[in-house]
């Protein structure tokens, strides 16, 4: 007896309610399929369905087995799916959930490399605010977190990403550069509206911290991060910006890290899926490409192409911005 061929049959006699209609959707004779099922049956010591003229009805035993059974077959398409799409060529349409900044400021100008190397691939973007937890619906959720994971998903680091302060040039010719914290109270400060200063903010350098007291309303706070990031480029303030966001500013000289040695905090950027099962071939190239443009590791590598790392190693501080 083919015993996992005869599961498979069982499994679809349930499925479609008659040994007639797994014989039709198997395309078997109706007798191959009551041999196979008699035979199963006959293997196991046990009866797995009681048949009468018009109906099938698992026994206690049947259910418990075919429920096993279920498990076992998905696994083995499972395992069948993983070597195939270890060979095939990635193709197919990708749906992938990311912030609206993460978008615009990083993977729009990477994509073009991604598409030459796998053209049988469509993207899906979706980007409409932040995102801190994998949605099933869709193959990849980009998220951007300030606290450690929780949930029902798996998912891989790609970066850690500094939020510094920084300013156009011109700005800070205009109205001098901060030498120390303290002297920040005498700029424009333009914030996203997820960050509250209400009770001070912290800054650190190395086991040295200053927590800034409550000052006036700030010139600008935005719902929109890029509000903010179009504002400093022009000159109007002071803002705190997400270093993957400003890599090209920074590059440009556009902007200018404000006072470099100081750290605010650090968000992690993750990669995440909803389960640890069986990834498509297209599924699998973007995460491996994602990790190859951000790095896959507990570092900044925007700060790091843009010469402008923080002096001093330390561990990251937590706040309430996220990048929308």
């Amino acid at each position: 007896m083919d015993q996992l061929r005869a599961i498979r049959v069982f499994v679809r006699v349930i499925d479609e309610g008659s040994f007639a209609g797994a014989a039709r959707a198997l395309d078997l004779a109706p007798a191959v399929v009551t041999r196979l099922v008699a035979e199963l049956e006959e293997h196991l010591g046990s009866r797995l369905l009681n048949r009468t003229t018009r109906r099938l009805a698992l026994t206690d035993i049947g259910e418990s087995y075919l429920e096993r059974a279920r498990r076992i077959l998905a696994e083995l398409d499972e395992a069948e799916a993983l070597v195939v799409s270890a060979t095939a060529e990635p193709r197919g349409h990708l749906r992938v959930l990311l912030p609206p900044a993460l978008a615009v400021h990083q993977l729009a100008k990477h994509l073009p490399r991604f598409n030459e190397r796998f053209p049988l691939v469509t993207i899906e973007l979706h980007s409409i605010g932040p995102v801190e937890t994998a949605d099933e619906s869709f193959d990849i959720s980009i998220l951007i977190t300030r606290n450690p994971l929780s949930g029902d998903f798996v998912a891989r680091r790609l970066a850690r990403s500094e939020v510094i302060m920084c300013a156009a040039p011109e700005y800070l010719d205009r109205r001098s550069r901060p030498q120390k914290p303290q002297d920040l109270a005498e700029h424009n400060a333009l914030l996203p509206q997820t960050v509250s200063f209400n009770h001070g903010v912290t800054m650190r350098r190395g086991t040295e911290t200053v927590t800034l007291e409550p000052s006036s309303k700030p010139l600008l706070r935005a719902s929109h991060i890029d509000t903010n990031y179009a504002a400093a480029l022009h000159g109007l303030g002071i803002a705190g910006l997400p270093s993957f966001m400003i890599e090209d500013a920074l590059l440009e000289k556009a902007l200018e890290r404000v006072l470099p040695e100081w750290q605010l905090y650090s968000l992690t950027l993750w990669a995440a899926m909803p389960t640890r099962k069986y990834l498509p071939a297209r599924t699998r190239a973007f995460l491996e490409f994602l990790l190859e443009i951000f790095g896959g590791e507990d570092r900044d590598p925007w700060l790091a192409a843009a010469g402008c790392e923080t002096a001093f190693d330390r561990e990251p501080l937590v706040s309430s911005f996220s990048a929308d």
